[in-house]
């Protein structure tokens, strides 16, 4: 029910506090769930803040000593429990809390339940695929390190990294690594050192721990924040059997912060030493490339030609030399076949030749057309004809026609 109120007409601060009061009671008894955090004790009263793991939301719990010590076992600062509540408000002081009715500390396995539910979430997503992560810098500039305040995994990180090559750099961010405001401070320092352009890669460390102190590092902000970065993260968090969500999206996952140490950085004994070994292999390569070569060259100046140039070009002059004979002699013996040959087709000529034929004694006659006469009766009376002789030529007439025998 709303009251209608006006500047002239105003309700009595009482009367709305009184109101909000029986708002407030008509939710009844509910199950929340939270985790604790500000816990502390006044004669028998327990205080404590529930406060929610992903949300920045939390509110005041009070419980009677008997209700807080009747949980099994005794839930302490961080602790995740489900707790049946009845919402009071204290209309003189216009203050809102809870009344704890039975507190529920939750068990590990319930964790590990939720814990899968929200792994199944988030591959879903495709969060944990391989083709998002990303390759580390050979030698990263800066690294960036999130980290509890003074801890042993502080100090793994950073002198096994200077171990391996001291001139590395650091910029440290140290937060609270477990309890209900570690979240909160981690995911501030990964986006602080990721809006750093100078930070190449960040490593998120932690030393080990119980299921419930790891929890802050399976938390849907903190994955969804480093799924988020653009720089590449390595998780290290807890020993090699520790497995938390954010070892699933982190790009590379160490064992140790002591193997985050050993996979940021190159250990600068181990990249001499492969300088060495390459230089030696590449020395090694090129003796091998000269020898070869040397054995070459000396192979091609014992040859004639390279050894006594002037013996191989005498060599050649022979050559020539006989070539030059043989060709002579070649053409003279076929000069004087065809010459032979010219003779002898000379004197068949000679032998088979009309004026061998007219040298004996024999003429021949012809028409003025140049054609021969070959029978006596092809010659008509007064036709003029030629007589060729050896010597000469003999222009006649025909008397008498040839009579026949």
């Amino acid at each position: 029910m709303t009251s209608k109120t006006t500047p002239e007409s105003p309700l009595p601060i009482r009367t709305v506090l009184q109101m909000v009061g029986g708002w407030i009671g008509r939710l009844g008894t509910v199950w929340v769930e939270g985790q604790i955090t500000d816990l502390s004790a006044r004669g028998g009263t327990v205080f404590l803040t529930l406060r929610d793991p992903v949300a920045n939301v939390s509110a005041r719990v009070t419980a009677p000593r008997g209700v807080y010590e009747a949980a099994v076992p005794r839930p302490a600062d961080g602790a995740r429990v489900v707790i049946h509540v009845k919402p009071d408000f204290w209309v003189n002081k216009g203050s809102f809390a809870f009344t704890a009715l039975e507190i529920r500390p939750v068990g590990v396995g319930e964790l590990l339940a939720r814990l899968e539910r929200l792994r199944q979430l988030l591959a879903a997503e495709g969060l944990f695929n391989s083709d998002r992560k990303r390759r580390l810098p050979f030698l990263p500039g800066t690294i960036g390190l999130v980290c509890g305040r003074e801890s042993a995994a502080e100090r793994d990180v950073l002198e096994n990294s200077r171990r391996r090559w001291p001139a590395v750099r650091f910029k440290v961010e140290q937060v609270a690594v477990q309890g209900p405001y570690a979240v909160g401070e981690v995911t501030e320092a990964l986006r602080k050192l990721d809006a750093d352009a100078s930070v190449e890669v960040i490593v998120i460390a932690r030393g080990g721990g119980s299921l419930e102190d790891l929890l802050p590092f399976s938390d849907e902000t903190l994955v969804r924040a480093v799924a988020a970065c653009r720089t590449p993260v390595v998780s290290a968090i807890g020993h090699e059997q520790d497995s938390p969500l954010l070892d699933l999206v982190a790009d590379v996952r160490a064992s140790t912060p002591t193997d985050a140490a050993k996979k940021v950085v190159p250990d600068v004994g181990e990249q001499l030493s492969m300088v060495r070994q390459l230089r030696d292999r590449g020395r090694r390569v090129v003796s091998g490339w000269l020898d070869r070569e040397m054995s070459w060259l000396t192979s091609v100046r014992s040859r004639p030609a390279l050894a006594d140039p002037v013996r191989e070009l005498e060599r050649r002059a022979e050559q020539v030399e006989a070539l030059r004979d043989r060709a002579r002699r070649s053409l003279s013996g076929s000069l004087d076949r065809a010459s032979d040959d010219l003779t002898h087709l000379r004197a068949r000529l000679v032998t088979l030749s009309p004026a061998a034929t007219l040298e004996r004694g024999y003429a021949i006659v012809q028409h003025p057309s140049g054609e021969v006469v070959r029978r006596a009766k092809d010659v008509a009376p007064g036709a003029a004809l030629t007589i060729r002789l050896t010597d000469d030529r003999v222009n006649v007439r025909a008397e008498d026609a040839p009579e026949d025998e």
